[in-house]
Order: C-alpha cells, then structure tokens, then sequence
C-alpha cells in the first residue's frame, strides 16, 4: 500500500492542484476517487478524515490533511527542494502568497464564469453575473500580468508550487468561452507551465 493515499477525482479543481504537485514531486500515491459522481464524501469514514466532507484529502502514513493548498504547501514542505520549494524564505512566502491570492482573488471569479457559461443552460444564465465576474477578473489578471513582467514565475527565475495553483486556474480561463485582452506577461508564463508533463496529465482537460 502506498504511504500516500489522495482522496478525490480529477475534474475537481482542488484535486487538480495536489495531483500535479505529485507528479511535480515524482511521489507514488494511491487515489480513491471520490466526490462528485464517486459520493463517498459524506460518509462516516470519511468524515473522520476531512470533516469537512470534500476533497481532496491527502494521508500521508495514515495522517489525514484537507484543504488543497495546506496539501501543496505540505507536500512541497516534506518532500521538494529548491526551486519548486523556494530556499529563500522571502520567495516561499511569495510563492505562498500567490497560492491564497489565487484562491480568494481570481478563482472565485473564473468559477463564477465556468458555472454559468459551461455548466447553467443558456436560457438559465445570468448575464449580469457573467459580466460583473469578468471585469473582476480581468482586474486580477492584470495585477498577475504586472508581476509576471518583472520575473518568468510568481516566485522568481523558477517554477515553484506558488505556480501550480494559478496555472490550474488561467487553464479555466483560456479555455472559457469568453473574450480575453492580450496580456503578454501572463501568456509567456502560460505557455511555460503548460508544457509541464503535470499540467498536461492533470489540468489540461476539457472544462465541465
């Protein structure tokens, strides 16, 4: 039995960003899918590992963890090195920065988008939400654009975990029915990670 065992299936978002950090790693792991179609996630057994009811979850000898940026940050921790672990504490923070802005910046607003334009029947789609989470987005996205102009990764020279998450996102994004104003500094670095066997494997899926 491997000492890793992730909880999850891979068209979940959240799943995406540990499976690539595995990969990333090259650490063997088992999965058990689980959540959407799978279910299982509110079942007693699980719950004693994520109370939460989601996933992922990630145990690691038995040690159960959720939330999937605590897992990338802890896999990075335990099992990376420098550069994908930044050596400076400084760069890890920012790496770590971009992790959380990622998630409570510019994802809430992609979601928003992908729910109503991929996943809600046209005659059912609010327009107006669509319109409001673009705009917001685009703000975000030119933050992104700004510091990506000053370095190839959120973190410095090198790809680092504070990449992963983001790249998972801007996947949803270039691929959303949307229109979308060139920002060259966000689309070199995308054309980067997505030539990443992980990203390929993982996040480069059809959006559903």
């Amino acid at each position: 039995m491997s000492k890793l065992r992730l909880w999850g299936q891979p068209r979940s978002i959240n799943v995406v960003k540990v499976l690539w950090t595995l990969d990333e790693l090259g650490l063997d792991y088992e999965r058990v899918d689980a959540g959407g179609k799978f279910g299982r996630v509110n079942e007693a057994d699980y719950l004693t590992l994520n109370p939460n009811g989601l996933v992922p979850t990630l145990e690691d000898d038995g040690v159960p963890l959720w939330e999937s940026n605590a897992i990338v940050r802890y896999l990075a921790a335990k099992y990376g090195s420098a550069p994908f672990l930044p050596a400076d504490l400084a760069r890890r923070a920012r790496a770590d920065g971009w992790n959380e802005w990622t998630s409570l910046t510019l994802w809430p607003q992609v979601q928003k988008i992908q729910v109503q334009l991929i996943r809600t029947p046209e005659a059912q789609r609010d327009l107006a939400q669509v319109a409001d989470a673009h705009e917001k987005a685009l703000a975000a996205l030119h933050i992104l654009d700004r510091e990506l102009a000053k370095r190839p990764y959120v973190a410095g020279d090198e790809l680092s975990f504070g990449d992963l998450p983001l790249a998972a996102t801007a996947q949803r994004w270039f691929n959303l029915p949307i229109e979308r104003p060139i920002l060259k500094a966000v689309e070199a670095w995308y054309q980067k990670v997505k030539e990443r066997p992980g990203f390929k494997r993982w996040a480069d899926l059809p959006l559903a």
